[in-house]
């Protein structure tokens, strides 16, 4: 039994059919006892009634009566003396009187009794009732005789009604054994199915769409999990393709012009302004690797931070003399705008790299003669840091995908404005690794804001 339906089938069908057979016998042997329990009751009924009869009106014309009421019935009655001698009978079969001798008891019974209750192997139920006449002192029984074919008869019925209900039960227990493979087992069939083409890596699957229950449920999950899966494969083909070429370019500046300075018949200024392009191609590669490695740390979980306390006014100020110089040769600014000195809770190797990274594409994307402002301040207990640029902006539809790896506004590959679109999915990572979280707000041609709240 490989197949989930079949062991749900027949899990279902032994739990269903071990109850079923148990109420269903439950009910016969209670049936069958109150029936026979009536039997006896109406057996000594009569008899007690019929001796009652006889011994207020003690005589022949009695006992004949009490024979004529059971000549039509189911029933048999003798009449007999203390010995067991018959006085009166309905029935003129000895078999009858020779059941009586062989039950009837030596002593006289004081009362009313059952002398055969085996409806089994004998064809009649018998009472004994004895009486005694006030008159004489005369003693006997009215022997009552209640035949066992109702019982058997009602037996027979049972058999054959608990017998049908068991048939349909077994018929109703397959009709849901099909429905059950039809809307349990099916469903959970396609999802291994699934499950099994993803595990080959085809994210392509389809599976229906199912009720909001358990099923429906799981199913929405192994749904998700392909097209997650679908996305991340489509992602990291794109993102190893992105690399590759962000790689080729340093790497092919850096043979092509190495080459070039190689040669004799080039003048020392040349040569020079070749070995500066080596060293910037040299510095591009140098930053696109190390944010690589950072990307490959945070997906790893491998890096950490190490948060403590420190003064913001200090702290900014050294970060913004050690940038300033790159501004200048860009003809550009940067200014600090700190109202008040206050702590900051947060790793400040980490923190210092956000705010380079943002600072280092502010100015990338910013024309000469502009400024930058990096605003820090205290809200609450939350760190604010917003930095603020003049330059070309972000289109309002790329905005939700600029913290994407390899993602850039710039498609260009020039070597002016194209970046590698790592430095931001860097600087989202670290933020909030944190617990923080940064926002972006932009206009064409009027520049952006990074605002990170910690």
């Amino acid at each position: 039994m490989k197949r989930m339906s079949t062991k749900l089938a027949v899990y279902f069908f032994l739990t269903v059919f071990i109850m079923e057979a148990f109420l269903m016998l439950y009910l016969h042997q209670s049936i069958l006892t109150t029936k026979i329990n009536e039997e006896f009751e109406r057996l000594l009924a009569n008899g007690a009634n019929h001796r009652n009869v006889l011994v207020e009106h003690y005589s022949d014309a009695t006992m004949d009566h009490i024979v004529l009421m059971e000549a039509n019935t189911d029933r048999e009655v003798i009449i007999t003396d203390n010995k067991g001698n018959v006085m009166k009978s309905s029935e003129k079969n000895p078999t009858l009187v020779q059941a009586l001798t062989s039950v009837l008891p030596k002593a006289f019974l004081k009362k009313d009794e059952i002398l055969n209750a085996d409806w089994r192997e004998t064809p009649y139920l018998i009472s004994a009732h004895p009486f005694t006449l006030q008159s004489n002192g005369q003693q006997g029984y009215v022997v009552m005789f209640q035949s066992t074919y109702p019982i058997e008869r009602l037996v027979e019925q049972l058999n054959f009604h608990f017998g049908i209900a068991g048939i349909t039960s077994i018929f109703v227990l397959f009709l849901a054994y099909l429905a059950l493979s039809r809307f349990l087992t099916r469903p959970l069939i396609r999802m291994k199915e699934a499950t099994e083409k993803i595990n080959k890596g085809d994210f392509q699957v389809e599976l229906p769409k199912l009720k909001h229950d358990e099923l429906g449920e799981l199913s929405s999950a192994i749904q998700t999990l392909a097209n997650d899966l679908a996305r991340l494969k489509k992602e990291r083909n794109e993102f190893l393709a992105s690399v590759a070429h962000e790689l080729s370019t340093p790497l092919t500046y850096l043979i092509g012009y190495t080459k070039v300075a190689s040669r004799s018949d080039i003048s020392e200024d040349e040569r020079k302004h070749y070995l500066s392009i080596l060293t910037e191609e040299s510095e591009r590669m140098k930053e696109l690797v190390k944010n690589l490695l950072d990307l490959a740390k945070m997906d790893e979980n491998s890096f950490s931070i190490m948060q403590e306390t420190f003064w913001a006014k200090a702290y900014f100020l050294n970060i913004l003399n050690l940038i300033r110089p790159s501004f200048q040769l860009k003809d550009m600014t940067v200014a600090l705008k700190c109202p008040t000195d206050f702590q900051i809770y947060a790793d400040p190797l980490r923190l210092e790299q956000i705010v380079l990274n943002l600072l280092d594409n502010a100015k990338k994307y910013s024309p000469v003669h502009t400024e930058v402002t990096v605003a820090v301040l205290q809200k609450g207990n939350n760190t604010i840091i917003a930095i603020t640029d003049q330059g070309i902006g972000i289109p309002p539809d790329e905005i939700p995908f600029i913290f994407d790896k390899l993602y850039r506004v710039e498609k260009s590959r020039s070597r002016s404005l194209g970046g590698s679109g790592i430095g931001l999915s860097v600087v989202k990572e670290l933020v909030e690794a944190h617990g923080g979280e940064i926002q972006v707000s932009s206009t064409l041609g009027r520049g952006s804001t990074f605002t990170i709240t910690l």
